[in-house]
């Protein structure tokens, strides 16, 4: 009997562990999820672009959530059938179709991407090999150019590249950007502890992403440009401040409103303390932006303006080069006599100063040279 059951043992082994490498090699390395909502304009160049990437079929998968839309995205994602999932849900906003989605998929990397982006050749491979460079990294992120149609491609002037534990830093919490969904990738292992994502943030879930997973895990910057951020009308929030809607804007003050609350109570209930000078002073980006935003609703008075400038260099000046915390002071200032609507005036004497300082250098550097070679 002993040898029989002797016998009996390797076998069940082999096909245990035959059982479990099978299922590791159905599970993909990577989930791309995709969020659309009336974006079927879009959707198709989103899904080519991911279909793009040189990267293993039967290490991706890719997921569409369709957050309830009423216009052709269906119709146009028939043509990627088998290679695309494309999932259905009730209109609920980011958050909701980001739990969706992340329940649904499968990858232990999640990788994000808004149907009106793209992303560049190369970047699944780079983003895969810097998680594999960095196995305690909880999130990876890095640089788009701004994209609109007819136009050349701006630089995303936000991006600033931190990659470390950024909680251990005042000055890499001041430093760290919110970066936008389609710049984003995160372990699964991390997000699961932000996750469900609270469902009142019809839009920036991507922001409390960004904002929390720092608590959780290192995150590394990939200052490469990978993807494009595609600049439209009804971009929920990259806003055109001379073109913005007064609706627009109170949608995104409600928004970033509930997004703070929902920053804050995640923070309390995980045993952080909101009244320490640290997190306080990282807290404060988003109030100064309500403060703007409310300025483009209802103009301030100068001592108000005042106010609100004086506290920038306050806040960054321990990140600010030493000229740019003059200015910052400068600015401050200046609203007391030029007020809101005339500040633009000092900033263009600056830019002035800037080009005629640049064309200056360029004219007397020959001459330099000249007379250093003499």
């Amino acid at each position: 009997m002993y040898s029989v059951c002797a016998g009996r043992r390797p076998a069940a082994r082999v096909e245990k562990r035959s059982r479990e490498r099978n299922v590791r090699m159905k599970t993909p390395l990577v989930s791309v999820i995709i969020d659309t909502f009336n974006y079927g304009r879009y959707i198709e160049a989103a899904v080519d672009s991911v279909l793009a990437q040189e990267f293993p079929s039967e290490q991706m998968e890719i997921l569409v959530v369709d957050d309830g839309s009423t216009d052709d995205t269906a119709e146009r994602l028939l043509k990627f059938s088998g290679r695309v999932q494309h999932l259905r849900k009730s209109n609920g906003g980011q958050a909701s179709a980001f739990n969706f989605g992340i329940e649904q998929s499968h990858g232990e990397i999640i990788a994000l991407l808004d149907a009106d982006d793209v992303w560049l050749p190369g970047k699944l491979g780079k983003v895969c090999k810097t998680f594999e460079e960095n196995p305690e990294a909880g999130m990876v992120y890095h640089r788009v150019s701004l994209w609109k149609e007819q136009e050349i491609d701006k630089v995303d002037s936000y991006f600033v590249a931190v990659s470390e534990r950024v909680p251990e830093s005042r000055e890499s919490m001041l430093r760290y950007p919110m970066v936008g969904t389609s710049c984003l990738a995160f372990r699964r292992e991390a997000l699961a502890g932000l996750l469900p994502l609270p469902e009142v943030l019809r839009s920036q879930a991507d922001a409390f992403l960004t904002a929390l997973i720092i608590s959780i895990a290192p995150v590394v910057a990939v200052p490469e440009f990978l993807g494009r951020y595609r600049l439209h009308g009804t971009n929920l929030f990259q806003l055109d401040t001379r073109e913005a809607s007064a609706r627009q804007v109170e949608n995104r003050m409600e928004m970033r409103a509930a997004l703070l609350a929902e920053i804050e109570r995640w923070l309390e209930l995980h045993g952080h303390n909101l009244g320490s000078a640290d997190l306080q002073a990282y807290l404060k980006q988003w109030t100064k932006a309500q403060e703007a935003d409310a300025f483009l609703l209802r103009a301030p008075g100068r001592w108000q303006y005042f106010l609100h400038l004086r506290e920038y260099p306050r806040i960054y000046g321990r990140i600010m080069s030493r000229r740019h915390r003059i200015y910052s002071y400068m600015r401050s200032f200046g609203a007391l006599f030029l007020g809101y609507h005339h500040l633009h005036l000092l900033d263009e004497a600056r830019d002035r100063y800037k080009r005629w300082s640049a064309w200056f250098g360029k004219k007397a550097r020959p001459a330099e040279v000249g007379k250093t070679a003499a």
